[in-house]
């Protein structure tokens, strides 16, 4: 009787082990290139906080909606909605393109054209903060 008592607890940890892994695994949003590469899934519809500072100051802050298509490393976010000053719907809001270690070039897209910006990726893939470095900046949020 105690052996299969034993023998129970040792498949029941086993179980939640396998189990606990798995799920830490899939909550990871990545795809792999042909080439092996693995980057992040940026698919899907983001929550974006627009944050105007430096010469922009007086633009204040906004959000919008930013549907991400990614097409192997190369990204493109379109914004789903127009903002509080133009008719922005259907316009580009960011592209770029990834590596393995997360933005390898990315824009912002203002009225005044391209911005070249720096960005980072939060660990598990939900959140994204590009800036500019002088105007604006802009945190991204899965949805």
């Amino acid at each position: 009787m105690l052996k299969k008592t034993f023998l129970l607890l040792v498949c029941f940890i086993g179980l939640i082990i396998l189990v606990s892994t798995l799920h830490c695994q899939g909550s990871k949003k990545t795809i792999t290139l042909p080439s092996g590469e693995v980057i992040w899934d940026l698919n899907g519809e983001w929550d974006a906080f627009v944050e105007h500072y430096g010469s922009w100051e007086r633009l204040g802050s906004d959000t919008e909606i930013v549907k991400i298509m990614q097409e192997g490393s190369s990204f493109v976010g379109i914004r789903m909605a127009d903002d509080k000053w133009r008719n922005l719907k259907g316009t580009e809001a960011i592209r770029g393109e990834l590596d393995k270690s997360g933005f390898k070039k990315v824009q912002l897209i203002a009225w005044v054209g391209h911005l070249d910006s720096t960005g980072e990726i939060s660990e598990d893939g939900n959140k994204m903060i590009i800036d500019e470095g002088k105007k604006v900046k802009v945190t991204y949020t899965g949805k």
